[in-house]
């Protein structure tokens, strides 16, 4: 991850009690959301959705767990 987003995601963690590690994005995480993002910016036709989509598909990942390519795919349309 870049410097900035990981000094970012270190705040986040010490600021609510979690440890950094757990908020270490893999390759294939950073992969999805940024392909969430793209279509959520790109085929909406409103690019302020793609923060918004990441933050709701990234609220249900939370709540419920799951793997994240498929609340991805599914937020996206690919499954439903």
């Amino acid at each position: 991850m870049h410097e900035w987003l990981v000094a970012a995601s270190r705040r986040l963690a010490e600021v609510v009690g979690d440890g950094a590690g757990d908020y270490v994005l893999t390759q294939a995480e950073i992969d999805d959301l940024l392909e969430l993002a793209r279509v959520a910016a790109h085929e909406s036709g409103e690019r302020i959705n793609a923060p918004l989509l990441s933050y709701l598909v990234g609220l249900a990942h939370g709540r419920h767990g799951g793997d994240l390519a498929d609340l991805v795919d599914t937020a996206v349309g690919k499954r439903i």
